[in-house]
């Protein structure tokens, strides 16, 4: 089973790769046109606090930490912790199931309740500040390259430590890729973890679904050609 989801990642990386090779060469041999020096940004799902706030088809799951406000009624706010059995305890309403639902079904399981005798027309809102279901992809020169759950903020650095760190013998340093989708397109950046570490660049913010490849040194493949072919921070749209 590991084997085949480990041949399922190594295929799609390829495929990407492939994408980015194409419009690499779009460019006529040079730096690609639509490349920035701009942060790469969040994803289209998560807002910039960390919180879901995109498609409605998220569903929350065991030990998600969720944000649960009530509008103008500042004491029923409160910040809970989804339990093994998928259950949140709430003032006045108690315990709730919350596993499985989308967001907005849960606002709306959450505004019937309040309005059960508590409340007139309660106004819910539910964000997702931590969902550990949420994932990353560590591809390439990892000592333990795969796929990892992330909980809250998690940075480049800390995504790292998650694959065991660089493999010293093998790893490029200064050919770290995040990928990402911004805007319904992949978007991604190259960064140098040199650099990171003495703090001269940014630390970036990791994300669910975002995929991390770190080149071997020294290889002639055919990322390492995108890496040399975009500006280290350099930004840009795969598709």
């Amino acid at each position: 089973m590991a084997s085949m989801i480990a041949r399922a990642l190594r295929l799609h990386l390829a495929c990407l790769l492939l994408l980015l090779l194409a419009a690499c060469a779009s460019g006529g041999g040079q730096r690609m046109a639509n490349s920035t020096n701009e942060p790469l940004p969040p994803p289209d799902t998560t807002s910039a606090t960390g919180a879901y706030t995109g498609a409605s088809d998220y569903r929350i799951g065991a030990h998600d930490l969720l944000a649960i406000s009530v509008f103008g009624v500042e004491e029923l706010n409160k910040e809970v912790r989804v339990n093994s059995n998928g259950q949140v305890s709430l003032p006045l309403i108690g315990g709730v199931m919350a596993g499985g639902k989308t967001i907005s079904e849960l606002e709306a399981d959450l505004g019937k309740k309040y309005a059960d005798g508590f409340l007139q027309n309660p106004q819910v809102t539910v964000f997702v500040k931590e969902f550990t279901s949420q994932r990353i992809t560590l591809e390439g020169a990892f000592n333990k390259p795969g796929i990892y759950p992330i909980t809250g903020r998690t940075n480049l650095l800390q995504g790292i430590a998650m694959g065991g760190g660089l493999n010293d013998q093998l790893a490029d340093p200064g050919g770290i890729v995040v990928m990402r989708n911004v805007g319904g397109k992949r978007m991604a950046a190259v960064y140098d973890l040199r650099q990171v570490r003495r703090g001269t660049v940014e630390n970036p913010e990791l994300y669910g679904d975002d995929i991390v490849v770190v080149e071997q040194s020294g290889s002639k493949t055919m990322f390492r050609r995108i890496i040399e072919s975009i500006p280290v921070l350099g930004v840009f749209s795969v598709l």
